[in-house]
């Protein structure tokens, strides 16, 4: 191991990680509200929306996000009304497909997971505030969503360390992000055991302190989580 080489290496792959991140934050962000919103559709006991979601959700999970980064990026310019739609200065970039493609993939597992937070609420508890006089939106945000937000966050938290190693499949579209640097060293140096180790060990750091920032949220949302607060002393034992 050549300590100067993986020191190189390092000052070479990090100015990736902005694009890393960025695309991570961007695709997470946007694909929670699609899974909300899918979420939403498939608890509404329609048949008429619960069948297009169910469907949208088993082929985004049923298949590789490589095949669905591919098909967006290479598959959509085949297609005249696409090259000539408004979309198009944004579909010819490599963010914005890989952005897309991200984004509908987490989309998919994001609105199962918070589809089980909702389901997880106890229907005591909904019950409870319900006799106490709440419903409609006072219920869901004082009740549900705190409930569903707890039950969800562990998932969730896997979700989007899941969406950083990811976005490692964005350098198969030309996109440059830490990957793609590491993938640019070895094809000029050959070495590759030291450039992938190198991106290895960014993609550690950068899922370890999400890991700690969702652990940290959940110990602030969970009260049980922090213990029960010390015994008042009783005074008359003073006496």
């Amino acid at each position: 191991m050549d300590l100067a080489f993986l020191a190189d290496c390092f000052l070479r792959i990090v100015p990736g990680v902005p694009m890393t991140l960025g695309l991570t934050a961007l695709s997470v962000s946007v694909g929670l509200a699609f899974a909300c919103l899918l979420a939403a559709i498939r608890l509404s006991g329609s048949m008429l929306l619960d069948w297009p979601a169910r469907l949208y959700v088993f082929v985004f999970r049923g298949t590789p996000l490589a095949i669905q980064m591919f098909l967006i990026y290479f598959g959509l310019a085949q297609f005249e009304g696409v090259r000539t739609s408004v979309l198009w200065p944004y579909l010819r970039e490599p963010f914005w497909c890989a952005f897309g493609a991200l984004m509908l993939n987490t989309a998919a597992y994001g609105s199962e997971i918070v589809r089980g937070g909702l389901l997880a609420v106890p229907c005591g508890e909904v019950e409870a505030a319900r006799a106490c006089g709440m419903s409609g939106f006072l219920l869901f945000r004082r009740i549900v969503a705190p409930i569903a937000l707890r039950r969800a966050l562990p998932g969730y938290g896997n979700e989007i360390i899941l969406m950083v190693k990811a976005t490692s499949l964005a350098s198969m579209v030309t996109l440059v992000e830490v990957t793609g640097l590491a993938a640019r060293i070895i094809s000029t140096t050959y070495r590759v055991f030291e450039a992938f180790a190198v991106a290895a060990a960014i993609y550690l750091a950068i899922n370890f302190a999400i890991a700690r920032a969702v652990a940290a949220l959940e110990w602030w949302l969970s009260p049980h989580l922090r213990g029960a607060p010390p015994p008042a002393p009783d005074l008359r034992l003073a006496h």
